[in-house]
């Protein structure tokens, strides 16, 4: 049950930072960095939950199933 928590935030943190890194585009029109810092912590969560997945899955903690 823990593990799908930590995905589902992981989730929720990846899909805000994409809106946050939409809205800095819409409103700074290239006046700042915030939308690239937002876009660049989109891809750095991405890649933590895939390697988080991949030692879940290594170490037995997530357990996939046949559908």
């Amino acid at each position: 049950m823990t593990s799908k928590i930590v995905i589902v935030v992981f989730l929720i943190a990846i899909v805000w930072n994409l809106g946050a890194g939409m809205f800095y585009m819409m409103t700074d029109k290239g006046g700042s960095d915030r939308t690239v810092k937002a876009l660049t912590r989109r891809i750095a969560l991405s890649v933590l939950l895939i390697v988080l997945i991949m030692i879940g899955l290594l170490t037995g903690f997530i357990q996939p199933h046949g559908l």
